[in-house]
């Protein structure tokens, strides 16, 4: 590839997404080094293996992070709890065994690099956008969980890809819909950002994702596009592999410098591997290429570092040429089990009467389609006559961050937490925290709430 012409080699630094159960033509023929699948492309896992079959030799990526991320089970709930899940349970044996059986599911479907773990440390309990994606708030804690999900993704073939360098906890805003600046300083980034990313690279990720979050004390520029970031992951760190970018539609680039001057900047900043995912089409992906090809000719590019960007892309490629299906379900029933944090007594009076207070969802994870059943109770919106606060289980999903549902909880009845566990309801008769809102976690409570 690195041979050939410069049109081929900007194209292999391209990994766009597209609409439909069918990989399009273009996608197909197009020489690109990878694409990224999405919900939007997933029905079931016979109709995933059919879209996969024709872009063997190709990275094709996916966020499937386990809990409230998931792509492969959208619409019914991730079999695997979230990253904090497994951080409450703290057993790094666990972890790798669930991000085995993670990895294990991608490969029988075809796909061969997981856009995970998210190594990102939470600071700020308001960050909406990390949340139960982060294995805690301890560093140290993070770092083994990140160490051990990239050997389980990798011991069965299928390339990590640890997120979003040097650190989104850092920071409030979300960079789906502004650029986030952070005024941390060096030496806290330091010891609390960087640890987590240290450890991915120490246990052989292939992929580091950047995040499009400007980090005052390193750079004026947003890491994806900062040649210091992006070369302190490689001096510093030691990482050697592909560095992806996020997607470069967010508004994060394209809202500030664009998306064909982002992609641009990208590759001259050090990035490998340009993430064109959720909402582009053929038009803008084939202006990006148009783009790189004529910043090369124009100078503004060094050719030599799109052809090293598409060179570590084909690396990265056939170390993820043979990924092996591996089915282990019970992995995830028995972490999200293990992960449930219960206070008072959760005994119920009769048959349960679930009524969840649902928040809008993040960019990130999108909309749940799945839930303990019952009544949906959004913002606005009344409570149903409760004849019997003894069977009533409330849940809640980052209840410190909506005080609507805070207000809206009685007196008297059982409340589930799904989110970040900050909020303790102070006249509840049991509370519980689940660490997640994947299906796995919301069964392991609905066990623990079944009637004996």
């Amino acid at each position: 590839m690195t041979e050939g012409g410069l049109e081929p080699a900007a194209a292999a630094c391209l990994f766009p997404g597209f609409d439909g159960l069918v990989a399009p033509d273009w996608v197909r023929d197009g020489g690109y080094g990878g694409v990224v699948l999405f919900t939007r492309n997933i029905r079931d896992s016979e109709q995933l293996a059919e879209l996969t079959a024709p872009l063997r030799g190709m990275l094709v990526a996916v966020d499937e992070e386990g809990g409230d991320v998931t792509r492969l089970e959208a619409a019914r709930g991730s079999s695997f709890p979230g990253n904090l899940a497994l951080g409450a349970v703290d057993d790094v044996a666990l972890t790798r065994r669930v991000a085995a059986a993670i990895g294990g599911e991608l490969a029988a479907a075809g796909i061969n690099l997981d856009l995970a773990p998210v190594a990102d440390v939470i600071v700020d309990p308001a960050n909406a956008i990390v949340g139960v994606r982060s294995f805690g708030s301890d560093p140290a804690l993070v770092s083994r969980h990140v160490a051990a999900f990239v050997d389980g993704l990798q011991s069965v073939g299928v390339a990590a890809c640890a997120k979003h360098f040097p650190g989104h906890g850092e920071s409030v805003a979300d960079s789906h819909l502004e650029l986030p600046s952070v005024l941390t300083d060096r030496e806290t980034l330091y010891a609390r950002a960087l640890p987590p990313f240290a450890a991915a690279v120490e246990s052989g990720t292939r992929a580091v994702m950047t995040a499009h979050v400007r980090f005052a004390a390193l750079d004026d520029e947003p890491a994806t596009l900062s040649s210091k970031v992006i070369g302190l992951l490689r001096s510093e760190l030691g990482f050697s592999g592909l560095v992806l970018t996020d997607a470069l539609e967010m508004r994060a680039i394209s809202a500030t410098v664009g998306l064909d001057e982002g992609a641009v900047r990208a590759l001259a900043a050090g990035a490998d591997a340009l993430c064109l995912g959720a909402d582009l089409m053929r038009e803008e992906v084939d202006g990006v290429h148009r783009a790189v090809v004529a910043a090369v000719q124009d100078g503004r590019l060094p050719e030599d570092r799109v052809r090293e960007a598409a060179a570590r892309v084909a690396e990265t490629a056939a170390w993820a040429s043979s990924p092996r299906p591996h089915r282990d379900r019970e992995a995830g029933a028995e972490a999200a089990r293990r992960a449930l944090r219960v206070e008072g007594d959760p005994t119920l009076t009769g048959e349960p009467l679930f009524i969840e207070l649902r928040p809008k969802g993040t960019i990130a994870a999108g909309e749940a389609q799945h839930g303990l059943g019952g009544i949906q109770v959004r913002e606005g919106e009344a409570l149903p006559p409760i004849d019997d606060p003894g069977r009533v289980v409330f849940v809640v999903r980052d209840a410190h961050r909506h005080a609507w549902q805070r207000e809206l909880v009685p007196a008297d009845t059982i409340v589930v937490e799904t989110g970040l566990p900050e909020w303790r309801p102070p006249d509840s008769r049991a509370w519980i925290a689940t660490y997640g809102a994947g299906r796995a976690n919301l069964e392991a409570a609905a066990e623990l709430l079944r009637p004996r």
